[in-house]
Formats: structure tokens, sequence, C-alpha cells
């Protein structure tokens, strides 16, 4: 393992850790917000420089020299090394974009101390230290919960039955060793999981949390897409095919049911909810597949969704900041007033469901081929949830933006911190689309690794090298391998 010249990774968990006490200490909200962006501003650049050493190094894996006890602690891999920005960046837009009407709902210690959980999950190497921040993650919401005086019972209720089950489950599975571990000891585990990711019928926590959390402090708990990175981390290397087939088919009912289930919506909070909850689970469907191109393909999309439904919850949340809770039963004709705010709605959208030119064009392709390899009938499915999101984003596209006339005797444009965080997220998606070769080289490298780890307790089931043979993924890769 590569060691890291600088303390990126401690320094990426103590900044915002600092910054929540410092920022904890004011009163008045609007510097406390102001101080907020500078932590998790600096927090963003240690993540942005923790990335960019571990590509020029072009190590499998680094970590700083921190150790406890003569254990690893903090680590980046292939996986994580690109997910610590996206993170980062993902805080940092939403609390720039938190307008002055809605800041004494928005705790902005709680924020630093969120992300600070958040990026030690992603560094963190051992099991158990990812257990218990991934229960620790389910902290902060809970607190501004309680804080506003809003139900907690079925959150409560789902995070901690994730809990008991996570740390059982893992416990159960440890018993084992390194010996094939039988299905039904790994169903706790998965059970947990399928909480977390959010797939039905276990999804209902997620539409509460929409329901009676602040939207910027849901999108931050359901964007991340915690219950990905621990099925990756924990079910993925030690789950025998039978249970991965399970996952993958449930995934597959949940993507496209909460792609029909937004379609009938009448309510932008509960359409953005069961968007979020169909293209999480087609990641899922993807990271189920244990083929090269489709976890490529759904590791792809992990980055793409993440950043293109973080700019398409913004867009909702600046529009609910000027006009409230938003109906989908009628027309609102914003897009006089809003201009940019309607093109970020409708380019975060298509971006979310694969469009040609946007970030998640090609991993979208990647995944559906994978799917297609591995189930042949399962690539159909996966097709009919994209367009049923894709249908119902220019659905809402219209509801919101057109259809007639909207009067109001106030400005309602947006400011300049907003316009920063928009041409951002579109700079990022745009740029994707584009130049798309390093984040597929970097997917693929994370996927062969994540496969490697699986090949300790289960044969390869397929040629590692199929890559070379995809029309799409051969020519993008074609130039790295001849560096090797």
């Amino acid at each position: 393992m590569n060691v890291l010249q600088f303390p990126w990774l401690l320094g990426a968990v103590a900044v915002p850790l600092i910054g929540a006490a410092v920022v904890g200490r004011v009163r008045q909200v609007e510097r406390a917000q102001y101080l907020t962006v500078i932590w998790m501003a600096l927090t963003l650049a240690i993540a942005v420089g923790a990335w960019g050493e571990f590509a020029l190094s072009g190590a499998v894996s680094a970590s700083d020299p921190w150790l406890a006890g003569g254990t690893l602690v903090l680590g980046l891999d292939e996986l994580s090394a690109p997910l610590l920005p996206l993170a980062a960046l993902m805080y940092l837009l939403t609390t720039i974009t938190t307008l002055r009407t809605k800041v004494r709902r928005f705790s902005f210690p709680l924020a630093l101390v969120a992300l600070a959980l958040l990026l030690a999950l992603l560094t963190a190497v051992q099991p158990w230290v990812q257990i218990a921040l991934a229960v620790a993650i389910a902290v902060p919401p809970y607190w501004e919960l309680r804080a506003r005086n809003k139900p907690t019972g079925v959150f409560v209720f789902h995070m901690g039955l994730f809990a008991i089950l996570l740390v059982g489950g893992w416990r159960l599975v440890e018993t084992y060793g390194t010996e094939v571990v039988p299905w039904w000891v790994c169903l706790p585990l998965v059970v947990a999981l399928l909480i977390r990711c959010g797939i039905a019928p276990l999804h209902c926590w997620i539409t509460d949390l929409f329901e009676h959390a602040t939207f910027g402090r849901a999108l931050l708990v359901v964007t991340p897409m915690v219950g990905a990175y621990l099925a990756v981390r924990l079910l993925l290397p030690i789950a025998p095919p039978s249970v991965l087939q399970g996952v993958g088919f449930l995934a597959l009912g949940t993507a496209v049911y909460a792609a029909g289930m937004s379609l009938v919506q009448t309510e932008a909070r509960r359409f953005f909810c069961y968007i979020f909850i169909s293209h999480a689970a087609l990641v899922m469907v993807g990271l189920d597949t244990v083929r090269p191109i489709g976890l490529t393909g759904a590791l792809c999309v992990w980055l793409s969704v993440g950043l293109s439904l973080l700019g398409f919850g913004l867009t909702l949340r600046l529009l609910e900041a000027r006009h409230g809770r938003l109906s989908l039963a009628r027309y609102h004709g914003l897009y006089e007033h809003t201009p940019m705010l309607a093109v970020c709605f409708f380019l975060t959208g298509m971006a979310s469901v694969g469009f040609p030119g946007t970030f998640g064009f090609l991993g979208s392709e990647l995944l559906v081929d994978g799917a297609v390899q591995s189930y042949p009938l399962v690539g159909v499915a996966v097709v009919i949830a994209a367009a049923l999101n894709g249908i119902a984003v220019m659905k809402v596209y219209f509801l919101l933006f057109t259809g007639t006339r909207h009067v109001s005797s106030v400005p309602l444009g947006i400011g300049v911190r907003e316009r920063f965080a928009v041409l951002a997220i579109l700079s990022l998606i745009l740029g994707g689309g584009i130049l798309p070769q390093p984040g597929v080289v970097s997917r693929h490298h994370a996927a062969e690794s994540i496969l490697k780890q699986r090949e300790a307790r289960f044969p390869a089931a397929t040629e590692p090298r199929e890559w070379q043979e995809h029309a799409l993924l051969g020519p993008l890769l074609q130039p790295d391998r001849r560096r090797e």
C-alpha cells in the first residue's frame, strides 16, 4: 500500500470537525453559514488534493501515516478516491444554496459533523469502523428532526433495525472466516443493506424523511448512497451468487416500481424521492451483476447519479424556497422568472437518465450491457425504468416551468451563490459527457479491484478482459492498457 506524502485523509476528517466546533459558538446564523462555507471549501480542497495525489501515484491503494494500535485506520483506493471530493462538493453546494429564509432551519454545525462522519466512512479501512460510522451517520438527521419537533418514529425504527441487523449480520459473517458463507448467514446483512438503500418494500423511511426533514438535510442523507458503498465493501466480496442475484432482482423491481410511482406523484418532494429511489436501485442492479462491464457501468452511474440528482434536488429546493411546497397538480409557469433553474432542472434530470452528451450516458450504456449479459431479460426492465424516469422528468419540467404565466410582485431570480452552484454542477455534468475517458478508466480499475477481492472466495465466472470486445469500453481503455 502506497503512503501519501501529506496526511490528506486525516485532514479531510479533522477539518470539518474543527469547523463544527467553531461554527457552533457563533450565534448569528448568516455568519455561521459564511464560516461553514469556508470550512467546507477547505475540506473540498483537501479531498481534491487526496484524489489528485492518489491518481498521480498510480497506486492501487494508499494510506495516511496514521496508525492506531498497529492497525491501519484510514486508506484510499480506486473506489473511494473520487467519492471523497464528491461528498465534500455535495455538502458545500447544499450549504451555499441555503437561502436566508431557510438558514434557521438548517443546522450548520450538524452539517459539518455529518460531513466528517461521511468522509471518515469513505476512508475507513476496517469493516467494524465502517459499520460504526454508517450507524453514526444516522444521528445528525435524527437530531434535526427532533429539534424541529417532527415525527421521528419511522426514521428511528428503520435506522435502528438497520444498525442491529448490520452489526449482527457482520458478526455472523465473521464466524465463517475465509470460508464460503452460506446464503442464510448473509441474510441479516442483506436486509440491513436493503433498508439503507431504500429497496422496496423497505423504502418508506426515505419518503418519511423527505416529508418531515428540511430538503437540504434529506438530500445530504440519501445522495451519498451510503447503502451502495456498504454493499460494495461488506456484501459483494463474500456473498454467494444466489444472494447477489436475489438482491439484484429486488433492486430491479424497486427501480421499475419507483419509476412508475414518480409518474403519478402530485407533490415535488415525493416525486424527487421516488426518482432517487429508482436510480439508486439501478446502481444496485449493476453492482450485483458481478461482471466487469456491468460493475464498471454501475460505478459510473453512481458518480453521475450522485452529481446529477444533487443538482436536480437543489433546483427543486431553490424553487421551494421561493414558492413553498410545490404541487404537481397544476402548471406553475416559472420559466420566465428563473430560466437558469429551468435549464439546470432539465439538464440534471436528463443526465440522471443517461441522456447523450452528459456524464451519465456512457455509464448507463455499460450498465444495460452488463445487465443483459448477466440476465438477458433484466436489460429490458432496466431500459423500461430509465424510460419511465425520463418521462417523469419531462412531465414535471412542463408542470413547473410552462403551461401558464406566473405573476409575482417580488423578483424570483437566483443570486450569485445559487448561480455559482448551478454553473458548477452543469460544468461537471457536461464536462464528464464530453471527456468521459478519465472517469470510465478510474471506475473500470475500481471494478477490477472489487472483482479480485471476490475471486478469493469465488472463481471468476467471466473472462476478465471482456472489455476488449466491447464497442464502447474497449476503445476508451485501450490506451490505458498500453501504458501498463
